[in-house]
């Protein structure tokens, strides 16, 4: 399994942009389905949006759809979430996850992903 490590979160007004990393250890991060969960307290974890090995196709929740986007630098064993026009619902910890394959339609459920990162809180005030 790949070790993740998030970061970049934090708090932003309503409107406002963060951008956020996820940092993978190996050597095969260019082979791995990346991807970003959010979730808040009592709620279950929800997709966000998800990369595949190559980077030529991402998948985006609606919720987020033309606000997000997604990307990764596989030279830099990095993937990266930049959060624009962000809304107080978009308040959660969001969490990288990666799970290896090269599939160009991936499982985009919690469940498709097996290595997931500790997490990084986003509040966005009103």
């Amino acid at each position: 399994q790949v070790q993740l490590v998030e970061s970049g979160g934090g708090l932003v007004q309503a409107g406002g942009s963060l951008r956020l990393s996820c940092a993978a250890s190996g050597r095969t991060f260019s082979s791995y389905t990346m991807g970003w969960f959010r979730q808040a307290p009592g709620k279950e974890r929800e997709f966000v949006a998800a990369i595949i090995w190559s980077g030529d196709t991402t998948y985006y929740a609606d919720s987020v759809k033309g606000r997000f986007t997604i990307s990764r630098a596989n030279a830099k064993n990095t993937v990266y979430l930049q959060m624009n026009s962000l809304k107080p619902e978009d308040t959660d910890v969001y969490y990288c996850a990666a799970e290896p394959g090269r599939a160009v339609v991936p499982g985009l459920r919690v469940a498709d992903f097996g290595s997931w990162g500790q997490g990084t809180q986003v509040t966005v005030s009103s």
